[in-house]
């Protein structure tokens, strides 16, 4: 009996994915659990694991394949011991293709009638039924796109441009040449270069980048603070702490005060939703991690319950997984408010860019020496700059401005972390 091979979902908001290894050939006896490709998601790059013992009979996409879509057969398993002859005759099997409704008005339309269920219902999910009976799409005229031919939210979308791009009867105009048009992504002609293809996660920080600074009204409320008193604690923390091969960073009491000042101002740990506001009663730290390919935000869940050494073991981690590719979805999908620190590379000040759809994010700038003003008179102090992101659709400059504050005590007073 062949089992098929489809493109899975590794991660909540994949819909395509690339192909980026094969770690068998065909003719390959695999197991259960063994890794049989790595691929490539919006996220990261993950492994494929076959979830039946069997012989490889038909690898259908290439490596290096992009954009194929989750459901899509990539592979055929058959049973060992079973004649594989049949098997040089299969096509690829691809999701089914949507096309424009011809009357516009009931979304997609379909030469075979949908995939449904045993009792006649039409396979598909919760989302996008509501969607459509909320936007007047038939649904039974709608071809999915998920596993098994599931319709999923996606489809609905697509059927809703559909109807809403059909172009309505031509206005008699004047005719008039037509526009000169320029790429603006047009390399220069006269200036040697190279080319590099967009890896399926740098396309994914483009997209959200692009969405975050034009749909997001940020503001940036900056403040400095001094790390004397933490460089000092930070010394006497990491000398307990060599006997178990333990090292505290800075970016570990970063978290751990960013997390408390949290709990302590929960106005910042928000995300706007549209006609509500959600203020979330756990701080889930993203911390930004580059990556060969971009970037990456592993998640302290609850930072603010847990302690130093807990933060920064497990952020030691996570952050060499992420750099190997192997962070599992849940570890960075998610977050209520974000760090990125920029400080180990000599950078005094920055502002960050929202990570949708959380309400803020904070950057870190180098710890340096400057002057200071203490008691009337100049005196020397290790001086870090921090940059508070906001979304003014649900953080107000007073809110933002009580984070930072909280945030500045947290970081002089290190001690009072640990109450």
């Amino acid at each position: 009996m062949s089992i098929e091979i489809f493109m899975p979902a590794l991660s909540p908001t994949m819909e395509k994915g690339t192909l980026a290894k094969w770690l068998v050939k065909e003719g390959d006896a695999i197991s259960s659990g063994d890794v049989i490709a790595e691929i490539e998601t919006d996220k990261a790059t993950m492994e494929l694991e076959s979830a039946e013992d069997g012989i490889i009979a038909k690898l259908f996409s290439k490596e290096g394949t992009n954009d194929i879509p989750v459901g899509q057969v990539i592979a055929l398993l058959v049973s060992k011991g079973e004649n594989t002859s049949h098997t040089k005759t299969i096509k690829k099997i691809s999701p089914p293709a949507p096309a424009a409704d011809a009357s516009g008005t009931s979304g997609q339309a379909t030469n075979t009638p949908p995939l449904t269920e045993t009792n006649g219902r039409v396979k598909a999910s919760p989302l996008a039924k509501r969607i459509a009976t909320q936007s007047g799409i038939d649904i039974t005229k709608v071809t999915g796109s998920g596993p098994q031919g599931r319709i999923v939210k996606r489809d609905l979308n697509a059927a809703l441009s559909a109807v809403k791009t059909i172009p309505s009867a031509p206005i008699a105009t004047t005719k008039s040449p037509p526009p000169i048009i320029v790429d603006e992504y047009e390399a220069l002609a006269d200036i040697p270069f190279q080319t590099e293809k967009l890896s399926t996660i740098r396309k994914t920080i483009a997209r959200r980048l692009t969405e975050s600074k034009t749909t997001i009204p940020h503001f940036y409320l900056s403040i400095d603070l001094e790390l004397d008193n933490l460089l000092s604690q930070r010394k006497i923390l990491n000398t307990s702490l060599a006997e178990k091969g333990g090292k505290l960073s800075i970016n570990d009491f970063i978290i751990r005060a960013a997390a408390l000042s949290l709990k302590k101002v929960p106005g910042a740990n928000a995300q706007y939703a549209g006609d509500k506001v959600y203020y979330y009663q756990r701080a889930d730290i993203s911390v930004a991690v580059a990556i060969n390919n971009g970037l990456i935000t592993p998640i302290i869940r609850g930072a603010c319950s847990k302690g130093l050494a807990d933060i920064s073991s497990e952020m030691k981690d996570m952050s060499t997984r992420a750099r190997l590719g192997k962070l599992m979805p849940e570890e960075y999908t998610g977050g209520t408010f974000s760090i990125s620190n920029l400080g180990m590379h000599g950078i005094k000040e920055f502002g960050a860019v929202i990570n949708p759809p959380q309400g803020a994010i904070l950057a870190i700038g180098t710890g340096e020496q400057r002057p200071v003003i203490k008691d009337g008179s100049v005196a020397v102090a290790t001086v870090m700059s921090c940059t508070l992101s906001c979304d003014h659709r649900v953080i107000d400059g007073a809110v933002g401005a009580e984070f930072l504050a909280t945030f500045k005590a947290y970081m002089e007073n290190p001690l009072s972390m640990l109450l």
